[in-house]
């Protein structure tokens, strides 16, 4: 058996798949939970495996974000247009989420749009000098949050598109 055979076809490897796919940045579990269902995990269970996959890059990219940018543009000039990028997200959302501080912080993580998400509440309370510590529980409150909404979403869809289908 090979290994995409295993992610495919076994419920421990379509677990550790959802995980992954819920790792990407911008994709998230709001891709992950629909992706971990029509793999054919049961709701409660690809809810878990997105969850968990979208809150373990955040505290690396809390930690980390600033060093890794200050490398890549140290080594990668190529790359400073992107690197100038990001930041410049991160500021704006910054913004939005530093006048209501965790609160916010943990509010916008929850709403599961492009653009929101646990990777940028990471990289927004990296900027905003957020101590790991008090940005996590919000960001993994707004993670559970989010995997409540996409997977209630994700319910209501498949449940259209089967009473289309029938």
């Amino acid at each position: 058996m090979d290994l995409l055979n295993w992610l495919e076809t076994t419920m421990g490897g379509e677990f550790i798949f959802t995980l992954l796919v819920s790792m990407i940045p911008v994709i998230e579990l709001r891709v992950g939970i629909p992706f971990g269902v029509g793999l054919g995990l049961p709701y409660p269970v690809a809810f878990i495996a997105a969850v968990m996959g979208n809150i373990l890059p955040a505290p690396f990219i809390i930690i980390y974000i600033r060093r890794i940018f200050q490398w890549l543009r140290s080594h990668f000039h190529r790359l400073d247009g992107m690197v100038d990028a990001l930041e410049n997200k991160a500021h704006l959302k910054g913004r939005k989420v530093n006048k209501y501080k965790y609160l916010g912080l943990l509010l916008f993580v929850a709403i599961p749009l492009p653009g929101t998400g646990a990777w940028t509440g990471a990289l927004a309370a990296a900027f905003l000098d957020m101590p790991l510590r008090k940005a996590m529980p919000s960001i993994i409150l707004g993670v559970i949050l989010a995997g409540c909404i996409m997977t209630g979403l994700t319910h209501l869809g498949f449940n259209f598109f089967a009473a289309v289908m029938a």
